[in-house]
């Protein structure tokens, strides 16, 4: 059993989380805005994401992991977190944001059977509610969304798949080492990946002071922030949990359109809001 306070961390956590990823595009719009191109933003994102996670692993006096565990999350990072970014963009090039959205968030079920198979979870009649109540908030919210290529569908499936396997394998190698370490890691195997991907082919860097801060608000809230406490969410809620949960991203990110870039909010999204937070509800109640 979950002892309630660690329970209620982890959601905190979690919804932390999901707040620190859905304000993210709103930071990566207005970077594209200032002219940098989405390679060199991701290199950018994840190279001063590296500088503060190493700069805060020195301050409190953290151990690297090392052998096995090391290697492992080097792989989630190199493989995993770049496999999934590469598949989610390049599906936004071939099918509409809104379809490429709702075919991520099938991640919340792909995770919960990937956990009950390799974890050993259980799928509670509570967890199943949840998640039908979180991917019909996230139809309501992102809005259903037709049209796209079967080579656009092929890869917003391939991001999901990767995103769950990801989790999965990510909730293994916590045993092994803590949330801001195995971060750490992760983080700075895809900025070696994206790092490689600038040199070959040129950065396109922001033409602005403020372009630069928007790309360290990406760095520091949409990566720091989002992945650490998402990490340390599943440590304490377990994946299952976890990834249903942070279906709350995509209603920041439109609450934040709304109120940032003057986008409608329309009854629907705020329809499937209300879903998410009751299948946030449902998960805070289970022991």
């Amino acid at each position: 059993m979950v002892d309630l306070s660690n329970r209620r961390a982890g959601l905190a956590l979690v919804i932390v989380s999901a707040a620190s990823f859905g304000a993210m595009p709103i930071f990566a719009l207005f970077a594209y805005r200032d002219g940098v191109d989405a390679v060199t933003m991701l290199s950018l994102r994840f190279a001063i994401a590296t500088v503060v996670m190493s700069g805060l692993m020195a301050a409190r006096h953290l151990a690297w992991p090392r052998g096995r565990a090391l290697l492992g999350l080097a792989a989630l990072g190199a493989l995993g977190y770049v496999g999934q970014s590469f598949c989610y963009f390049s599906a936004l090039r071939h099918a509409p944001a809104g379809l490429v959205a709702l075919l991520l968030y099938l991640y919340p079920a792909l995770v919960a059977v990937l956990a009950a198979i390799v974890l050993g979870e259980s799928i509670t009649r509570r967890r199943a509610v949840a998640l039908v109540l979180a991917f019909g908030g996230a139809v309501l919210t992102v809005g259903v969304a037709r049209g796209g290529t079967a080579a656009g569908v092929a890869y917003g499936v391939a991001a999901a798949v990767i995103y769950a396997v990801y989790i999965i394998a990510g909730t293994r190698l916590l045993r092994a080492a803590p949330a801001i370490p195995a971060s750490t890691v992760v983080i700075a195997a895809a900025a070696v990946v994206y790092g490689v991907a600038v040199a070959a082919r040129g950065p396109q860097w922001p033409a602005s002071a403020a372009g630069w801060g928007w790309i360290a608000a990406v760095a520091v809230i949409g990566t720091v922030v989002a992945i650490v406490t998402f990490f340390a969410g599943v440590e304490r809620i377990g994946p299952t949990r976890a990834s249903t949960i942070s279906t709350c991203e995509p209603v920041v990110s439109v609450v934040l359109a709304a109120a940032v870039l003057g986008e409608r909010l329309s009854p629907a999204s705020l329809a499937g809001g209300v879903l998410i937070l009751a299948a946030v509800a449902l998960l805070a109640r289970e022991r």
